[in-house]
């Protein structure tokens, strides 16, 4: 018998495996894991075989985010500033004045997604007058969820955004008395203004990008992460924007298995799209690490119900019935798997009529499909979806939203936003991510911390328990559950012989650290495919260096990622609390004025 590439010992390892579901230690060859078990493991390895003493640390399969938009994120990491988890909006406004010194002409400070105001200390949204003070002549964008952004009067003139602009079909430029864009753009009735207006700032070069995509994949190895599945994304072009992780691929520079969806590209000429695709590609092909999953989440513009949980549920046109039974029976009949954006019920219910009159012609039997989101999706659907095979990934999108949706919809819609335990127990397949990097964190264990405590990340009561799960359930989700969703169950998700030896050793224990400690937890080591990605502390000089970060006056360099104990901290909490007297910004109700106040002014309150 051959003798293993590597030992692992004297840990602390799930497997997910219900025969075995702790072991100390698993063996690795040829990138897959080939035994586990105790010390015994270590009697089979050789002079050649390296060993690797856990130090009794919680090991787990890599974790697996079935939703995930890594390629576009990739291709702007390193030109974005972050503020993901960061506690305090003093230390916020902080990193964006030192980040605007920094940033060269005609770049932007682009802080695009991943934070909500209810994460900071002072549980407020930064005001247009702080931005403009602290980056008074480099173009600022804020991106916050998919409802708002905030650019400062440097960015306003880039744009080209003055009194004689008109407001876009989809969205509103807020005005002052005078008629002039103050700087908040508003999402109404769905996020095209944000990201058409986001679509006017520079890119970075190819080689930039290169390296940002490797800076990206590394952050994410950090956090335990070792496969994701790419949901595609608005303004990502096939195949032009994959250039740069079809490159990486090609040079074996993957340090996270990608299983990519195609996302339609043209309102009104989306049966046009797929069918080039369907006749130029097909799912499944690439490797491992880098390879096409199928359609989606996009499939027709029309059928879009982007959540804004601070505006009414958006009515989709009567047209989209016709335009989805084109796309669906065309991915049907050449077998494509495809998954679908659903954000509320009355959605999926005309979605899964379309699903139904296609498969009585061409039955799906066993055709992967699934629905991303689903936050107020009904029991009775949820029968529909099991009764057409199909399942359902879910994002923690609501733990930085719950508030919002609780204010519009009241506690007990909330309680059930999405309806994560009902779905288990019907046997419908489950997924677990995070529709990051624009909406919620990439941050995989706010995901967990979510699933398992039913908090947001400002800390509010959700889910009462009858809607939470286990922290080994949560973890299954993340793994063995998002492997069905790019058809790779029984490839990956388990530690066990036969399956990819993609895995993370922890910071902490996730089994048994404090709720509030599972938000802080990090990989001390990840492997994927066998070989390391990512590792710090005492196993840090076993992972190979990436290049530096590019270009230098990347907030990277500075910031590095999710924000960690290690960040630089000027958070302060001594700022006080006055009264706002200032206008709620037009169509905004004054029930969820607290929302709101401080966007428009230079002050707040609660």
């Amino acid at each position: 018998m051959n003798a293993p590439h590597v030992v692992l010992h004297n840990g602390a390892i799930t497997t997910l495996d219900e025969r075995h579901p702790q072991v100390s230690a698993v063996a690795v060859t040829g990138g897959q894991i080939t035994a586990i078990g105790g010390d015994e493991l270590l009697a089979t390895a050789d002079d050649k075989t390296q060993r690797i003493d856990l130090k009794g640390r919680r090991v787990i399969p890599g974790l697996n985010d079935s939703h995930l938009h890594v390629i576009r994120g990739g291709l702007n990491y390193n030109m974005e500033l972050r503020w993901d988890g960061v506690p305090s909006l003093a230390e916020a406004l902080q990193m964006l004045r030192d980040q605007a010194r920094r940033t060269p002409p005609p770049q932007w400070v682009r802080v695009i997604g991943g934070w909500t105001e209810f994460q900071f200390a002072e549980r407020r949204m930064p005001t247009l007058d702080q931005i403009n003070e602290a980056a008074p002549d480099t173009p600022v964008f804020v991106l916050h969820l998919y409802d708002r952004a905030l650019l400062n009067a440097a960015a306003l003139r880039i744009m080209g955004y003055n009194r004689d602009t008109p407001n876009p079909p989809a969205g509103e430029i807020q005005r002052d008395k005078a008629g002039n864009p103050t700087g908040l753009l508003i999402a109404r009735p769905n996020a095209m203004i944000l990201y058409a207006s986001l679509a006017k700032g520079p890119k970075l070069s190819f080689d930039d990008q290169l390296n940002s995509t490797r800076h990206f994949m590394r952050e994410l190895n950090r956090l335990g992460l070792t496969s994701a599945i790419d949901a595609g994304g608005g303004f990502q072009n096939y195949p032009d924007d994959y250039k740069v992780i079809g490159q990486l691929a090609s040079n074996r520079q993957m340090t996270l298995r990608i299983a990519y969806n195609l996302f339609t590209q043209h309102p009104k000429g989306e049966f046009e799209d797929f069918t080039n695709w369907v006749h130029s590609a097909s799912p499944g092909q690439g490797d491992d690490f880098y390879r096409l999953n199928g359609a989606g989440e996009m499939l027709i513009f029309s059928a879009a119900d982007f959540e804004d949980f601070l505006e009414p549920r958006p009515e989709l046109p009567r047209e989209l019935e016709g335009e989805l039974t084109r796309v669906i029976r065309l991915l049907a009949e050449n077998r494509w798997p495809f998954r679908l954006h659903a954000t509320y019920d009355e959605s999926i219910s005309r979605f899964l009529d379309v699903f139904e009159t296609v498969n009585r012609e061409i039955p799906f039997s066993g055709l992967r499909w699934f629905f991303d989101h689903a936050e107020t999706v009904t029991p009775q659907n949820l029968e529909r979806i099991k009764s057409l095979g199909g399942g359902i990934a879910i994002q923690d999108r609501m733990a930085f939203q719950g508030e919002y949706f609780r204010e519009r919809y009241g506690r007990d819609a909330a309680e059930h936003s999405p309806p994560v335990t009902r779905m288990l127990e019907m046997g419908i397949p489950v997924g677990a991510g995070t529709d990051a990097t624009r909406v919620s964190s990439y941050n995989p264990w706010v995901s967990l911390y979510w699933l398992v405590t039913g908090r947001t990340v400002g800390g509010m009561q959700l889910y009462p328990e009858a809607n939470r799960i286990d922290r080994l359930a949560a973890l299954r989700l993340y793994t063995v559950g998002s492997s069905w969703f790019s058809g790779e169950d029984g490839k990956k998700g388990m530690l066990v012989p036969g399956q990819f030896a993609d895995l993370a050793v922890l910071s902490s224990d996730y089994l048994t650290v404090p709720d509030e400690e599972i938000k802080r937890i990090e990989s001390v080591l990840t492997m994927v495919g066998g070989q390391i990605v990512h590792g710090t502390g005492e196993f840090g000089t076993m992972a190979p260096p990436l290049p530096p970060v590019s270009p230098d006056w990347s907030p990277v360099s500075n910031y590095g990622g999710y924000h960690g104990a290690a960040s630089t901290a000027t958070a302060t909490n001594s700022m006080k609390a006055v009264c706002c007297s200032h206008s709620i910004p037009q169509g905004r109700s004054q029930k969820t004025a607290p929302l709101w106040r401080g966007i428009g002014c230079d002050c707040f309150a609660f």
